[in-house]
């Protein structure tokens, strides 16, 4: 069984910056991990996911250019690295994770089978 487990949220400025982590337990090492948001009155969206490799990535478009995935493996480990915040980032972040391919409708949050807890992120204007 996978339990994933993010930290890392906070209040930052606009512009800031912000790298949010996943721990993950299970079999972590075959598993894309994602990342999504939830802002307040609006639905769970994707931002980022990241094949088990590392090779392969995809972005929202909200966020490509100032988000970075990554992972380490080693480190059973996913993080989010979160460049020039806007308050529209402000949202509950939500680790995932799914079985691959990533290639297969990457962003579609039904495919991911688990969940860590969340971990607020406030951007101030």
């Amino acid at each position: 069984q996978v339990q994933l487990v993010e930290s890392g949220g906070g209040l930052v400025q606009a512009g800031g910056s912000l790298r949010l982590s996943c721990a993950a337990s299970g079999l972590f090492s075959s598993y894309v991990m994602g990342w999504f948001r939830q802002a307040p009155g609006k639905e769970r969206e994707f931002v980022a996911c990241i094949s088990w490799s590392g090779s392969n990535s995809y972005y929202a478009d909200s966020v490509k250019g100032r988000f970075t995935i990554s992972r380490d493996n080693a480190k059973n480990t996913v993080y989010l690295q979160m460049n020039s915040l806007n308050p529209e980032d402000t949202a509950v972040y939500y680790c995932a994770a799914r079985r691959g391919p990533i290639g297969i409708a990457p962003s579609d949050a039904y495919r991911y089978d688990f969940w860590g807890q969340g971990t607020q992120v406030t951007v101030s204007s």
